[in-house]
């Protein structure tokens, strides 16, 4: 299984990070390593700014390389929420020397997941989504802004890496991206239902 994390998809958060627009998707990966499960999440020690990043995630159902766009829609049958948590002073040290910035993005448990939902249940390009931190709302995303949508992402990710049953896509996130602290507790809900509970210890 192996965790593939989509930039810069939403053009606001684009925007906040002053970061340009892509003209084709710009994707990463994290090992297995960094998915998380649990609801409880320690924050560690290597970092004194760890961003929030919530994202609609793909779930993976059958096997396939070069996939085109037209067939991408059989490539996966779930969607759930998923964070993708960022050391944000760490990636901008990494970015002023030239460096990957692997570890500010795929360090043990840095993708917590939460439930998943069957595609059947959706409208794909109407999928509204939110994160709360301590009960406020900080981030509000819908598929609708989506730069690159699902389809998309898995033809052009395809180009390049096979994609396995159980491989897990986080399609970006939108604006909003802040800090987190120890003692926060953070919500994500997927058409206004409770997908993901984290609590940060």
């Amino acid at each position: 299984m192996k965790i593939i994390c989509i930039g810069r998809n939403y053009a606001e958060h684009a925007k906040e990070m002053k970061a340009e627009l892509p003209i084709e998707p710009v994707f990463f990966m994290k090992p297995d390593t960094a998915l998380l499960k649990d609801e409880d999440f320690y924050l560690p020690n290597f970092t004194n700014d760890l961003h929030h990043e919530i994202e609609l995630v793909l779930k993976i159902c059958k096997a396939g390389k070069h996939i085109e766009e037209q067939f991408a829609h059989k490539y996966y049958n779930e969607i759930g929420l998923g964070i993708d948590f960022t050391a944000r002073d760490i990636q901008a040290n990494c970015k002023e020397k030239g460096l990957p910035w692997e570890k500010a993005k795929a360090f043990d448990n840095s993708a917590p997941i939460g439930k998943f939902t069957p595609i059947e249940n959706l409208i794909l390009n109407n999928i509204n989504f939110e994160l709360k931190l301590n009960g406020v709302s900080k981030q509000i995303g819908t598929s609708k802004d989506l730069i690159f949508s699902f389809d998309k992402i898995i033809a052009y990710v395809s180009q390049f890496i096979s994609l396995k049953v159980g491989d897990l896509i986080y399609t970006g996130t939108p604006e909003g991206v802040g800090q987190v602290n120890i003692g926060d507790k953070l919500e994500g809900f997927l058409n206004g239902d409770l997908f993901l509970k984290l609590n940060i210890l």
